[in-house]
């Protein structure tokens, strides 16, 4: 089993989780800017966040022959705070770097006006540099925000292929799977989304479009849960390609729209043969 994790924040894990997450089929990473757990003070904390992640965070996955590439915004959480604001500014610079594969995490948290601004100016940054972007829903009231979400994307005029909807449950998944975005589902412990209801949802909606990550960060949560969906898949009846679409290619094909993506080094150019989304791949 082969696994890309298409939404994992690994700078809140140790080299331990890259070593066993590595021993258990994952070959790639991407992940998103998100909060620090903490109120940030200055736009200068986040320069040095994301300079951790186009830089030192995809060195220590190398070391575990894991790819990491990343998604550049700022986040919902913060987009409150009038002291995170000046980072909008500085946002131009780092999507333009050759690792960064989509905006986000953009979206909602609590659904405000700050949010509704800060929203709007990142979908049009990712129209802009021709990336796609990585909604994330609230936790909160999530049917709303999902509808609110979908009428934002509409409005931006962002195909709707290049945008990835994120933290879905079984209420929110069909109106994005109507909407033609991409279906993003976080497996967690105890919390969002687990295996086994996972795979109910790809049993009633298909495999295609679908995204399942673990969406690790500084809370309870397990970078090996992609695994274990992977293994649930099975245990149900799909097949092992069903599972490659699932863990692997849709990934692939979701954050490839950007031109940007790197996986040279982990999976043979063959097999990607005439997928010029693929760096290196042949024409």
């Amino acid at each position: 089993m082969r696994i890309f994790d298409p939404h994992i924040h690994m700078t809140s894990r140790t080299t331990d989780d890259y070593a066993a997450m590595a021993a258990h089929g994952v070959q790639a990473v991407v992940e998103p800017a998100f909060w620090l757990g903490q109120p940030r003070t200055s736009a200068a904390s986040f320069v040095d966040y994301f300079d951790g992640l186009i830089g030192w965070e995809p060195f220590r996955a190398s070391q575990y022959g894991i790819k990491h590439h990343c998604t550049i915004a700022l986040n919902p959480k913060e987009a409150n705070d009038p002291r995170c604001r000046e980072i909008l500014e500085v946002l131009p610079r780092y999507l333009a770097k050759d690792g960064v594969v989509a905006v986000g995490e953009v979206g909602y948290d609590s659904m405000t006006p700050a949010e509704d601004e800060v929203f709007a100016h990142q979908l049009e940054l990712a129209v802009r540099f021709g990336l796609p972007a990585l909604v994330h829903t609230p936790h909160r009231d999530k049917a709303t925000g999902t509808t609110r979400t979908l009428d934002v994307v509409r409005e931006s005029g962002i195909a709707a292929s290049y945008v990835a909807v994120d933290h879905l449950n079984e209420v929110t998944v069909e109106e994005v799977a109507n909407s033609g975005c991409w279906m993003g589902f976080s497996i967690y412990p105890d919390t969002k989304m687990d295996p086994d209801r996972m795979v109910a949802i790809l049993q009633r909606y298909g495999t295609e479009r679908m995204l399942v990550n673990s969406a690790a960060d500084w809370g309870r949560s397990d970078p090996l849960r992609t695994y274990a969906t992977g293994q649930a898949m099975l245990a149900a009846g799909f097949t092992d390609d069903d599972v490659d679409q699932v863990l692997w290619r849709n990934p692939i094909a979701f954050y490839g729209q950007s031109g940007r993506l790197d996986l040279s080094s982990v999976e043979p150019a063959e097999t990607y043969a005439g997928n010029s989304i693929l760096r290196g791949a042949p024409a």
